[in-house]
């Protein structure tokens, strides 16, 4: 078997322009490469996002869930909140968690160890 070079993760996107928007304008991630409405790489802290355009009998929003770590969960709540974005907190004692989406319902979440 040959060596693994690297992952990503693919999300099934409708728009294009609207889903590097999200991912690179709101969450502040890199758009490192576009190849046109075909394919798009994003650079998100220690994980590679690839986007590409749903096919009509794939269902956005219902396949994966993509969390992100971050230090200080309110701060990074109020900064998403004030770019449009909603949250559902959840706090299990051990992790808060606050649950999003992005425009084509796709789950992700940010996580602050307790």
């Amino acid at each position: 078997m040959s060596e693994i070079l690297g992952s990503n993760v693919t999300i099934m996107v409708s728009n294009m322009d609207r889903a590097i928007q999200f991912y690179s304008d709101v969450l502040g991630f890199k758009l490192r490469n576009r190849y046109g409405d075909h394919w798009a790489d994003i650079d998100a802290p220690g994980m590679q996002i690839g986007l590409h355009p749903a096919a009509r009998d794939v269902v956005t929003g219902s396949n994966l869930s993509i969390g992100l770590r971050v230090s200080d969960l309110g701060a990074t709540m109020q900064a998403l909140e004030q770019r449009g974005v909603q949250f559902n907190v959840q706090d299990d004692g051990e992790v808060k968690l606050a649950h999003f989406s992005d425009p084509d319902s796709n789950a992700l979440y940010l996580a602050q160890p307790q």
